[in-house]
Formats: C-alpha cells, structure tokens, sequence
C-alpha cells in the first residue's frame, strides 16, 4: 500500500514502475555488483609528465606561472576533477494550475473549492492544514510542508487539485497502514511496529536508523519509544522522499549513489526548512 499516488500499487511503496526483488535498503551497506565506471587511475598518474620525462624543477618561477595560470597556490588543479554541477530547477518555481482527475469524489472537490477562498486554483499551507483537519486529519505545518513538497517538488507551499487529490488518497492509504500495524490499538506504533509498516510500504531500514526515527518523531522526545499517527506521517513522508531522491542517483538499486555538493544540498534542505 502505496499511497503516492492511489493505485500505485499494492505493498510496495514505490509507485513508479515494478519494485525492486527485495524492499528498498536492505543490504544498503554492500558494494554493488561492480562499480560505476572504470576505476579511477592512481592519484599523480595523470599529472605525470608525459612519455617518462623528468618533471621540471619546481622552482619559484615555475610556482608563480602556476598560480597566475590556475588561480591556486598550490600548482594546477586536477583536470576537470570538479565538473560543473548540472542545472538544477528552481525549489520555488511556480506550480502549473492543475484540474481534479476525472471520477473525484464531489466531496473532495467541495473541500477544496471552500479551502480555496480567493478562486485561485490554489490553497496554501495553512488552508490545507484546516481542509484536512476537517477530514479528522490533523498535522502540525511541519507535516504539512512536508506533503505540499513531496506532491509538487516545490517549495512554494500551494497545491492544486490535482496534487490535493493525491495527498488526500494518500493520508487515507497511510491511515489504514498505521491502524494495521498499530497491534494493541494504542493510537501509537512502536520502534518494531514501525519497522513492520515501513517494509510494507517497501523501505528497509538499519536498526540505527529505526532507533534514530523514533527518537526524532516520539512526542515524548524517545521516553516512549513510540510515535503517534501525525508524527507517523511526518517519519513516512521523510524516510520516502529522501529514499526516491536517493534513488534518482542509485538507478541500479545497489544501495550505493553518488552525489555532487549541489545535488547532495538540493536532496537534504528542503526535508530541512519544511
């Protein structure tokens, strides 16, 4: 049981194309099969003067020819060892008006069309907050942001119908998961609950990281080892938005992605500043 979007797929948690044989993660620690690309040459080696000669001597003028050249102190950089980081879109670009997927329930789209007080297409975040609290579903704006960014990619914190439509089919998708792993009906799942619904939704996660989860989303800052539904939200939100950003980068699902500094900063912040 997905949840994004509806009718992704039953137990996987991916939505986007077949899952991989085993839940996402688990054997995140191991090599891949071989690794990407070649292997790099030997550090010096493509520094080396050519055909065996001997380097010149490294003497203060050749030190100063260096730097005017390069613009480092410390001789000339590795050639091409930072390629430019490719265009990234904007975490604020504006989001493209969208229309209710045909066959929504007229109740949704009376939620929506009263949210939307201003007829703009759009609701923001706090107008959100209130139409799903009216659906007893009740999120700090933390979570909130966090839903509004994983649905439009953006940070403009609007949403359209289209993406309110999902986020809604969504929550009622990851209800059920929590109550379904919710055992004992305490209105809190703990850290081996968690576990359980997080490989339902197809993420395996280390116990440091499980440990770590519940430390962050227990209301009572660890004391109870347990999360209640909102927060339940929020960790699900979190742990499936980082691992489809990681999974951009992992296209073989070896566990193991390489990052630029921008892409790595692009990937975390906005999980950050929700």
């Amino acid at each position: 049981m997905a949840g994004y979007p509806p009718g992704s797929g039953s137990g996987s948690g991916y939505g986007y194309g077949a899952p991989p044989a085993q839940p996402y993660g688990s054997n995140p620690y191991a090599p891949p099969p071989q690794p990407y690309g070649s292997a790099p040459p030997q550090y010096g080696a493509p520094y080396g003067p050519p055909g065996g000669e001997k380097p010149p001597k490294e003497g203060k003028e050749n030190k100063q020819q260096q730097q005017q050249q390069h613009g480092y102190g410390y001789g000339a950089p590795p050639p091409a060892a930072y390629p430019a980081p490719p265009a990234y879109g904007s975490p604020f670009a504006a989001l493209v008006p969208s229309a209710f997927p045909p066959g929504t329930d007229p109740s949704l789209v009376s939620c929506f069309q009263m949210a939307d007080q201003d007829g703009s297409g759009f609701i923001d975040d706090k107008e959100l907050q209130r139409a799903l609290s009216s659906y007893n579903q009740t999120f700090s704006l933390r979570t909130v942001h966090l839903l509004m960014y994983l649905f439009t990619n953006t940070n403009t914190r609007k949403i359209g119908p289209k993406e309110f439509t999902s986020v809604f089919y969504s929550l009622q998708n990851w209800r059920g998961i929590f109550e379904r792993f919710d055992m004992d009906r305490s209105g809190k799942i703990d850290a081996s609950e968690l576990r359980d619904a997080l490989l339902s939704l197809g993420f395996s996660v280390s116990p440091v990281v499980l440990e770590l989860l519940v430390s962050k989303y227990d209301k009572s800052s660890g004391k109870n080892k347990a999360i209640e539904y909102d927060n339940f939200i929020e960790c699900c939100l979190t742990v499936k938005g980082l691992t489809e950003k990681f999974k951009e980068k992992d296209t073989a699902y070896s566990g193991s992605a390489t990052f630029t500094y921008e892409a790595f900063m692009l990937t975390v912040l906005p999980f950050l500043i929700a």
